[in-house]
């Protein structure tokens, strides 16, 4: 029975990586994919394929990325130095109508949902006391 190696270890251990990185979405970069199963879902909406290219979907992940990264650093040179807030957000996108449109209707369905989930709480409150 001969016993392992270092350096044969070490392959194992190789292996080991190379599958966990690969079932976390992880790119040869390093960087974990976070939002591929949507853009996925979002690419076939608009036409593509039901299973786009990886290569496409890791494109415009890092697009997203890059987006959502300069936006943030933009909304935090606004308002408060270091710290973002909604008014930031809405201040950087007021001139582009499509981007505006689309926050104003997220931040008032997030308005919706928390009188929805208030109301629930309450009713459910008074059943138990019941």
């Amino acid at each position: 029975m001969a016993t392992p190696t270092p350096d044969t270890s070490e392959q194992y251990d190789q292996f080991e990586d190379d599958e966990s990185e690969q079932q976390l979405g992880a790119t040869a970069s390093g960087r974990k994919r976070l939002f591929s199963k949507e853009l996925r879902c979002m690419m076939y909406g608009f036409g593509d394929d039901q299973n786009p290219y990886t290569e496409s979907v890791d494109f415009l992940e890092d697009l997203v990325i890059e987006f959502i990264t300069e936006t943030t650093h933009r909304a935090m040179e606004v308002g408060r130095p270091g710290r973002v807030q909604v008014e930031d957000i809405i201040f950087l996108v007021r001139k582009d109508f499509r981007k505006y449109a689309r926050v104003k209707d997220l931040l008032t369905m997030n308005e919706e949902l928390k009188k929805a989930r208030k109301a629930f709480d309450e009713v459910k409150y008074v059943e138990d006391q019941q």
